[in-house]
């Protein structure tokens, strides 16, 4: 019941996030219409991610404490909407662009935007940041908001609930990098723009039209507040001497959407925020502490090493997220210098379609883990999930690491027949000889890729959710996404130190333009030692790691027809 309640939600969700894929193909839209150069396209694009990545911070702050989650998505549909819109204007409108630059490669021919055009394109990448911002951290919160966590089958559809969400996802982006790219490089940029704004204005649509069904949760004051005030007050009382768990000062606020939480003996010098001194008053009226700046209860307390144990697993992620990151940039190299034809035809396929591969793999695999694998685990182990959230999270991160290696045999193979045997030709852009090792043999990476997505992405996801106070599920959303954008630009760190170092040792530059002359296999298997070294850290972590568990906590009885 409540997974249809969430539907028009859904819909709306996954359609805006389809559209956001189309933007990867931004980039030879500004360079080709708006005849940018490609350090400026590139930055604008960067810029963009980063921004709508790290923004999700500031959304989820908004929406916790100001908006709720309803109406920051209603307020980030309108304004992705908006944005999309004014992206498509600039290529319907004649003189929302400059003049093309036809074939001429000369840029010094090619007229520039003016000022209005390019403020117009950018006011739509702004709406369009507000709206990831606003969308990203809240759409999942939103979504489990609906489920009833206290009902086994509540708690079931929670585990699934987040598959099903990155299979619609992903599913949704494959269309958008596939058919909705295509109609945009090939048939109308005017027409290709146009798809995604209208998804968007349907899905607006379809969510505004189920407000009646959902289950919404208001806003209940700033957790992030919260948070500081406990250290804050921790540090200030940090001479006292801590007795016991029963000498500590709580008080639970009657309009809290928090459950209880037993006291734990893990960072016990957060405990001295808690501890009641005869300096620290109390309102006789509800109860609470007439100064939260010099007194915290047991529960902020709880509530703040919650997230205290969470974050040494985020750092985990980084890395993990860096090996994923890699089948977006140097696999798509590798596959411009490899034979991209389909069997004896003529046609090739395009490099940046093979991280297709990595989508198909996680799409196919996430329907057999919830479905058959979960359950057949479940038997085994008697745990809802199968397992447990931190061992689908250590699965993930082997698997990156495996698929890093696999990258490694690939491309030491490509570039050895590219040495050894009869080329191809050059590769866009003379950057070098094409390999005639089929391009194909990059797809178990991608596949690989995919699986560690379905256990580490889908898996730190659901880890953030159930492990944060139930009011701080949009920071939580918003800290996965800090964590893949920690994750590309420690590539992009990791990538120009590579570069620079290698540059002249004997072994020659690792990463150079033509990858026949570099060593990109050894690069791999760095990012491969990494991970090896990530996942050690990873299991210290999970050693002593302690689930977050309401007190007494009970599952209700199942009611027919609820979930």
């Amino acid at each position: 019941t409540n997974l249809c309640r969430f539907f028009p939600s859904g819909n709306e969700t996954f359609e805006k996030l389809g559209a956001i894929g189309t933007l990867s193909n931004l980039l030879i839209y500004l360079t080709t219409v708006f005849n940018l150069s490609n350090i400026k396209a590139a930055t604008i694009i960067s810029v963009f991610n980063g921004t709508a990545n790290f923004g999700t911070l500031l959304g989820a702050y908004i929406c916790d404490t100001f908006l709720g989650r309803y109406n920051t998505l209603a307020a980030a549909s309108l304004a992705s909407f908006l944005g999309l819109l004014l992206i498509q204007l600039t290529a319907a409108i004649p003189g929302l662009h400059p003049p093309s630059c036809g074939k001429s490669s000369d840029a010094a021919t090619c007229k520039q935007p003016t000022g209005g055009q390019m403020s117009f394109l950018l006011t739509g990448f702004a709406l369009m940041i507000i709206g990831a911002g606003g969308i990203r951290p809240c759409n999942l919160a939103f979504g489990v908001d609906q489920f009833n966590p206290n009902t086994e089958s509540g708690r079931r559809g929670i585990n699934s609930f987040f598959n099903w969400y990155f299979f619609t996802f992903t599913f949704a982006k494959m269309i958008s990098v596939t058919l909705i790219v295509y109609i945009q490089a090939n048939v109308s940029w005017s027409i290709g723009l146009a798809i995604p704004a209208i998804l968007m204005l349907i899905s607006c649509a379809l969510f505004f039209g189920g407000t009646k069904m959902y289950v919404i949760v208001k806003a209940s004051g700033s957790p992030v507040t919260s948070l500081i005030q406990v250290f804050v007050v921790s540090i200030k009382k940090r001479n006292l001497k801590y007795l016991d768990s029963n000498s500590l000062f709580n008080y639970i606020p009657k309009k809290s959407i928090n459950k209880p939480l037993p006291h734990t003996d893990q960072f016990n010098w957060l405990d001295r925020a808690a501890i009641l001194t005869p300096a620290d008053k109390i309102n006789s009226e509800d109860g609470s502490p007439e100064n939260p700046w010099n007194l915290c209860s047991l529960q902020q307390v709880e509530e703040a090493k919650c997230v205290v144990r969470v974050l040494p697993i985020w750092v985990s992620g980084i890395i993990y997220y860096l090996a994923i990151a890699q089948q977006g940039t140097y696999a798509i190299f590798q596959a411009n210098q490899a034979d991209r034809r389909m069997g004896n035809t003529k046609f090739q396929v395009p490099a940046a379609t093979y991280g297709v591969f990595l989508m198909l793999s996680l799409t196919a695999f996430i329907p057999v883990y919830d479905r058959v694998l979960v359950p057949f685990l479940r038997r085994l182990t008697g745990k809802e999930g199968g397992i447990t959230i931190l061992q689908r999270l250590g699965v993930g991160v082997l698997i990156s690491v495996l698929s890093m290696l696999v990258s490694g045999v690939v491309e030491e193979q490509r570039r050895r027949i590219a040495l050894t045997r009869p080329t191809l030709g050059m590769s866009d852009r003379n950057r070098g000889e094409i390999s005639s090792m089929s391009a194909f043999w990059l797809v178990p990476q991608f596949v690989l890729a995919g699986l560690a997505e379905v256990f580490g992405a889908v898996g730190q996801v659901e880890f953030y959710y159930k492990q944060f106070p139930e009011n701080m599920r949009s920071v939580a959303g918003a800290l996965n996404y800090c964590g893949i954008a920690a994750g590309s630009y420690l590539s992009t760190a990791l990538i120009q130190l590579v570069h620079r170092t290698t540059e002249g040792a004997p072994t020659g530059n690792w990463l150079p333009e033509d990858l026949n002359k570099g060593r990109l296999d050894y690069y791999y298997y760095l990012v491969g030692g990494l991970g090896v070294l990530n996942f050690g850290y990873f299991l210290w972590c999970s050693s002593g790691y302690r689930y977050k568990k309401a007190k007494d906590e009970v599952v209700q009885p199942e009611v027919k027809g609820s979930a």
